[in-house]
């Protein structure tokens, strides 16, 4: 995207006419005096305001002209920092205005009765009249009246209200794809809920109230920053109260020049304070929450957003994660003596009855290598073995043959029972496989083994190259999985993450964070389901899938309501850049006010002490200019930078040292080569209009 294009969206009109308003709205006393840097250029405003219309009143040594125009520029000032928050806020609450096209007034069908099944008797209230442990039935083409959990039912509900996206997702009772939201639609089925959560509090509701960029809580580090700058401006109101009586004892003592007028004080404390983070850190804090919902995740609080900027420890689930997710049949290898196909035949033929996905691989892979279709079995009655978790087996019983496949101890015991053995090939073979990480399934036919299919979890594409990237930040990152750790490890290997936890329990998993984070370590952490819940209460950065259960979702930080693990990553990077463009745009602030101090101290004290004319290296026309150009460069400034402070400083995963260097060589030079271009440009612009 052009700059331009990514300019035209940070104002779009509509947003850019609302901010324009609220800059106004916001000079309310009230609000300016959250901001301690900003309230004192609200009073300076206010001071030079009164000072001009004195000066139209009485003769003075000031020009009534240069008052006005200090005095316009201070609130220009003023009105800038109002609008870059303003603006920012808006990019916030046309987020949730997105949301609340979701939401939508809906009847509920209330079960009532002791038969609450699919046929109960159903009766059709507002949707708003529901409480918490209601049961409502939702079938094709309604809406879910409001959060819960499903108890009945599978059905495929479309989410793209809320998420964006057009693909519909299974919801079904148990498991952790159970919870559903309000304001989404069924699309297909049948769905029994028990709601959760009061409409008018909803999830949906919550997150438009999350996104709301006024209702946006500081984090400490924004609070600290605060506090510093409150520090700086009244160290410097103080250094500038001094100049005053200062000023009349040197014109006394030296009987040349004349003392410094309140006008220009004004202007001094003004350009000496860091007015310039001071108008856009706010702004930045509620930019930071905007961009996190932009990549659809709702984050609980900006303290979270900071947070995800400092973690130092990624805590990854595998599966759907590091890998594709479901295991994959990969190859079939059979046992001394036996033809490739006809493992690939039987392997089939056992996997008829295997709903899994792991099943429905093995099917895959022998038509993709032999061509081998789905049977027309009817007319010999087979007797088909559904697989299960307590068999850990499936298979068919068909011409008087037992067709088997499954875990290694499963068909080892069941060819036992029938008086076979495994062959020591055959272990060799599964050992080989569970060493490489993989998952070994074991066919048989009657007492006799006829080989093993390999089953294996994908690694995504790309992503040991993006654990490289996190290992370059300093991010270690650990894969958690409920494997064996010999499997875990060589998925790790391949993955190139740091380090795994494997057999993990929730148990282990709090223990691992809570290990890390009394090191010192910042931990982040994604789940959906209600064994992550503990973990997730406990990370400092917590991401809970929208898709997962409501428990998890109530114990994270941030909901992700494309329900990617993955965006783990996203969301760290979006928090290392709230965090630079904040820390960027301070040296920048900071740095500026350094060609300021070489314009207005010059024309201010250059007629009383002569040797500091010697300070003015801009040779700028006039004091009355020179101040002037400084005051109105400051106020531009603010308005300059509001796109880098919505947009951010682009982050790019290098080292802390060269990040610092980086930051010193661009915004800190860069801010004190800005100024004298500015300010000079600002002066030769006034003299040629004639303005002082």
């Amino acid at each position: 995207m052009s700059h331009a294009k990514t300019t035209a969206r940070l104002f779009d009109p509509a947003i850019f006419k609302q901010a324009v308003l609220a800059s106004f709205s916001k000079l309310d006393p009230r609000i300016q005096v959250r901001n301690p840097v900003m309230f004192a250029v609200y009073l300076g405003s206010i001071l030079t305001t009164v000072l001009w219309v004195n000066s139209l009143m009485a003769t003075g040594n000031e020009s009534s002209g240069f008052v006005l125009g200090v005095s316009a520029w201070l609130w220009f000032t003023v009105l800038f920092a109002n609008f870059a928050e303003a603006i920012a806020e808006g990019h916030g609450k046309a987020q949730a205005a997105s949301l609340k096209k979701a939401r939508t007034t809906v009847t509920a069908r209330k079960l009532t009765g002791s038969e609450t099944g699919r046929h109960g008797l159903a009766e059709e209230i507002p949707a708003t009249d529901l409480k918490v442990d209601d049961i409502v039935i939702v079938k094709a083409g309604e809406t879910i009246p409001a959060d819960g959990e499903v108890i009945e039912g599978v059905a495929s509900v479309d989410e793209s209200a809320i998420t964006g996206e057009s693909a519909p997702v299974v919801r079904e009772s148990g498991g952790d794809r159970s919870a559903v939201t309000g304001g989404t639609r069924v699309i297909s089925d049948w769905l029994i809920i028990r709601v959760t959560t009061l409409p008018g509090s909803s999830f949906l509701d919550r997150m438009i109230s999350m996104v709301e960029g006024a209702k946006r809580q500081k984090t400490p580090n924004e609070i600290a920053l605060a506090i510093l700058l409150a520090a700086l401006t009244l160290i410097f109101l103080l250094v500038v109260g001094t100049l005053l009586p200062y000023s009349i004892f040197s014109v006394e003592a030296s009987g040349q020049g004349r003392p410094i007028s309140l006008t220009v004080l004004v202007a001094l404390f003004v350009c000496l304070a860091p007015t310039t983070i001071g108008a856009l850190l706010s702004a930045i804090g509620i930019a930071g929450m905007n961009r996190l919902s932009q990549a659809n995740v709702i984050a609980m609080s900006g303290r979270a957003v900071e947070a995800a900027g400092d973690v130092d420890v990624l805590l990854l689930d595998k599966t759907g994660t590091i890998t594709l997710g479901n295991r994959q049949a990969t190859r079939f290898i059979p046992t001394q003596g036996v033809d490739e196909k006809e493992l690939a035949e039987v392997a089939h033929l056992a996997s008829m009855a295997d709903e899994t996905a792991e099943g429905r691989s093995i099917a895959v892979l022998a038509k993709k290598q032999y061509g081998l279709r789905g049977r027309e079995l009817e007319h010999i009655k087979p007797h088909f073995v559904p697989f299960s978790a307590r068999t850990r087996m499936s298979g068919v019983s068909l011409d008087g043959q037992e067709i088997r496949k499954g875990a290694t101890e499963a068909v080892e015991e069941h060819v036992r029972s029938l008086g076979g053995s495994l062959p020591g090939d055959v272990r060799t073979i599964v050992q080989e496989i569970a060493n490489a990480g993989g998952t070994p399934l074991v066919v048989c036919r009657d007492a006799h083994v006829l080989g093993v299919i390999e089953l294996k979890d994908i690694v995504k594409g790309g992503i040991k190259e993006r654990f490289a990237e996190l290992r370059q930040m300093g991010i270690k990152t650990v894969m958690i999985t409920g494997d064996n750790p010999l499997t875990a490890g060589a998925i790790a290997a391949e993955a190139g993450v740091d380090d795994f936890l494997a057999e993990a329990t929730p148990e282990a998993k709090l223990s691992l964070i809570r290990d890390y984070q009394k090191g010192g370590r910042l931990v982040a952490m994604t789940g959906d389901g209600t064994n992550d819940a503990p973990a997730l209460a406990q990370a400092d950065v917590a991401v809970a899938m929208n898709s997962g259960t409501q428990a998890a979702k109530e114990a994270g930080n941030m909901v992700d309501l494309d329900s990617n693990p993955t965006k783990l990553i996203e969301i760290v990077n979006i928090g290392k850049q709230l965090l630079m463009t904040r820390g960027s745009l301070t040296t920048f602030s900071i740095a500026n006010d350094v060609a300021k101090y070489f314009a207005i101290l010059p024309a201010a004290f250059a007629a009383t002490y002569p040797a500091l004319k010697t300070l003015d290296l801009m040779r700028l026309s006039s004091p009355s200019s020179a101040i002037l150009s400084a005051v109105i460069f400051n106020a531009l400034v603010i308005i300059a930078l509001v796109p880098l402070a919505l947009k951010g400083v682009t982050y790019r995963p290098v080292g802390a040292t060269q990040l610092l260097r980086n930051n010193l060589l661009i915004y800190g030079l860069g801010g004190l080569i800005v100024p004298f271009i500015g300010i000079k440009a600002i002066d030769v612009m006034l003299s040629i209009l004639n303005l002082v």
